[in-house]
């Protein structure tokens, strides 16, 4: 009977609070719908590794240590960022790159956007972090998880439960988030600004050489950036080339469904109470938050100042969309301009701004490595 009553009896109020957290996190992907690939398997995670002497982590059993199932996971997915790079193949292959070739002028949407990751490494800092978790803090704000847990497990791994889910939690809610941040900055005429749309045919060469360039360059720039970026660009290249249908639709649907579960489940690992409930934690969420606002705002505010100097103007929106949230990011812009004036169709330029934000945070994530590495 003690045995029984035992778990009841040893769980402590951290352990509570995390599997509230847990089951937060999947009534948010559940209901609301936000993220639930990866919302719903972590949510599940943080119940299954807060019970007193869970058989799912590596503990002590009658003087002999018994691997747990997710410790095994986390070592071999994780820990040799396995996971994050496999999704990054099924990530690159479902991207369609054809919006920002037609105006590659968005590409520097991408790159402005990015603005937020480094205003809150420069927070973090002034916060007590030091630089390599100051950096792991900052790249919540590329809005891209798999670049996130890339990141900080390089450079900080002790901050990757916190990290990995304020990356995802502030992914799911750009819906909010995002309108809320563009509007501080913005006037209601601002909005509405027009931009006429010329379709323009890319050829298959152009599609195909695309990767491979990003690649070349990406090698030269930031060498170390290639296991984020190499991948991202073979993902593509499947789509591209026109004799890997098969292997395209792989990636797209049975690799990322694969991977998705194993890395929601995995990570968390790093939800148990001990190590997750502290002030440390409470800093990280908030500054991601920043990090999230400061990345639209960054993105809108060079938008407005390349108005100054031109004569057809841009929606400011536009820049917003720069962020790695691919595809959420360009809806939202576009549900934003058609509530302001319902003829204003932006969504072919956001979505053009959206998948350069995908290229620029991965090289982004490169970067603060090669610098803090």
């Amino acid at each position: 009977m003690e045995t029984l009553i035992q778990g009841f009896t040893s769980i402590t109020g951290g352990q509570i609070i995390m599997m509230i957290v847990g089951c937060i996190l999947m009534y948010l992907g559940i209901k609301k719908e936000y993220e639930p690939t990866l919302l719903v398997p972590m949510g599940l995670g943080a119940l299954l590794v807060n019970f007193p002497g869970t058989g799912v982590l590596t503990q002590m059993v009658n003087g002999t240590e018994a691997e747990g199932v997710l410790d095994v996971l986390f070592n071999a997915g994780i820990s040799t960022e396995l996971f994050p790079l496999l999704i990054f193949i099924g990530i690159g292959a479902m991207i369609d790159f054809g919006p920002l070739l037609q105006n590659p002028f968005m590409l520097l949407f991408g790159a402005a956007a990015q603005f937020g990751i480094f205003f809150t490494i420069i927070v973090a800092i002034f916060f007590g972090f030091d630089i390599n978790e100051a950096a792991s803090i900052g790249i919540i704000g590329a809005a891209d998880g798999p670049t996130a847990i890339f990141v900080s497990n390089q450079l900080a791994d002790n901050l990757l439960g916190p990290i990995t889910v304020a990356a995802y939690s502030y992914m799911a809610l750009v819906p909010i988030i995002q309108p809320f941040a563009i509007k501080l900055v913005t006037t209601k005429r601002e909005r509405q600004i027009r931009m006429t749309y010329k379709a323009e045919n890319v050829s298959k060469m152009t599609r195909i050489l695309f990767p491979i360039c990003i690649t070349i360059i990406a090698g030269f720039i930031a060498p170390i950036s290639l296991p984020l970026v190499g991948f991202l660009m073979f993902g593509n290249l499947l789509r591209e080339c026109g004799v890997l249908d098969r292997l395209s639709n792989s990636a797209q649907n049975e690799l990322v469904n694969i991977i998705s579960i194993l890395l929601g489940l995995t990570i968390s690992v790093k939800l148990q109470a001990d190590q997750f409930l502290n002030l440390q934690t409470l800093l990280i969420i908030a500054f991601g938050l920043v990090a999230f606002v400061m990345d639209s705002i960054g993105g809108v505010l060079f938008a407005k100042l390349l108005n100054l100097f031109r004569k057809e103007k841009i929606n400011p929106m536009i820049g917003a969309a720069g962020i790695s949230a691919f595809p959420m990011s360009s809806r939202v812009i576009q549900k934003m301009a058609a509530e302001e004036d319902p003829q204003n169709f932006v969504l072919m330029y956001a979505v053009g701004a959206n998948v350069s934000g995908q290229i620029a945070s991965v090289i982004a994530g490169g970067l603060l490595l090669a610098f803090f590495s």
